[in-house]
């Protein structure tokens, strides 16, 4: 989907809160936007339709749980889930961004989750780079 141009909207997906960012593909960047409150990962869905209506990204990604070793962690399963519930309620193209680290990586931000986003919009924008 490297061809692509406009808004992404990128996911941090956990069991109570999931980070959003916005990346732009133009200007290869990315900005934190909001944590939303989830209940066993599931987050009000009304929360991310405005987002998504507000921001009209292009396309969706969502980070994806790996270990070190590149085998799927015990919440790669949940965040594939996540991702294709967006891609059934939103109806637009999601793509799974590895995020080792980024958690570990925005732990010191004041919006750890989001922050978390925007390095996965951050990710999927400089591997798209790299790609074209």
């Amino acid at each position: 989907m490297s061809n692509i141009n406009g808004t992404v909207l990128a996911f941090d997906f956990g069991l109570k809160h999931i980070g959003v960012a916005v990346g732009q593909t133009i200007t290869q960047t990315a900005n934190p936007l909001t944590t939303l409150e989830a209940r066993n990962g599931t987050p009000r869905w009304a929360d991310i339709e405005h987002l998504s209506a507000e921001w009209r990204p292009v396309c969706l990604l969502v980070g994806l749980p790996l270990n070190m070793d590149d085998s799927e962690s015990d919440m790669s399963g949940h965040a594939r889930n996540f991702a294709r519930k967006l891609q059934a309620r939103l109806g637009l193209a999601v793509e799974m961004v590895d995020e080792r680290l980024t958690s570990h990586a925005a732990r010191d931000s004041d919006q750890p989750h989001a922050m978390a986003a925007a390095l996965i919009a951050e990710t999927w924008l400089s591997d798209r780079v790299k790609h074209r």
